[in-house]
């Protein structure tokens, strides 16, 4: 809510994921321009290996451990590939390299998608891989 108190009422959580739907709405709608001009197969690459690295192995070793405790290095390998900072500089070594192409954009589509459809952000140490309330929150959410 502010930088003296990080955490979100529902209705500010909700505020940030409808900034990120405009973001997703303008991507979706660039790609769609340029439809035809996309190549696919750059395209689907790009979507999907932000959580071939950073997803499924976390939830694969999650959904494994008795526990649910695992590695900080999900957590890293999640939020790196996962990161608006590390995504504009894969873009932009991108174009250096290659150059620019439509298909560049499934890089915003994922993480705006991610972050308004499914309210997924960066994973803190604290908590649960996968969505689970966490106790203390819990109880601070209902004082506030």
């Amino acid at each position: 809510m502010d930088a003296a108190n990080r955490f979100e009422t529902r209705t500010t959580y909700r505020l940030i994921r409808l900034e990120y739907l405009v973001g997703l709405v303008v991507s979706v709608v660039l790609f769609g321009m340029h439809f035809g001009e996309v190549r696919w197969l750059p395209a689907v690459a790009l979507f999907v290996y932000i959580d071939l690295i950073g997803y499924v192995p976390g939830a694969i070793a999650y959904h494994r451990s008795e526990t649910k405790r695992i590695s900080k290095v999900y957590y890293v390998l999640y939020n790196t590939t996962h990161s608006l900072v590390t995504q504009s500089a894969v873009v932009g070594l991108w174009a250096w390299l290659i150059g620019w192409e439509w298909a560049l954009l499934a890089i915003p589509i994922h993480l705006f998608g991610d972050r308004a459809l499914f309210g997924n952000f960066l994973k803190p140490f604290a908590v649960a891989f996968e969505p689970v309330p966490h106790p203390a929150f819990t109880v601070l959410e209902a004082a506030v």
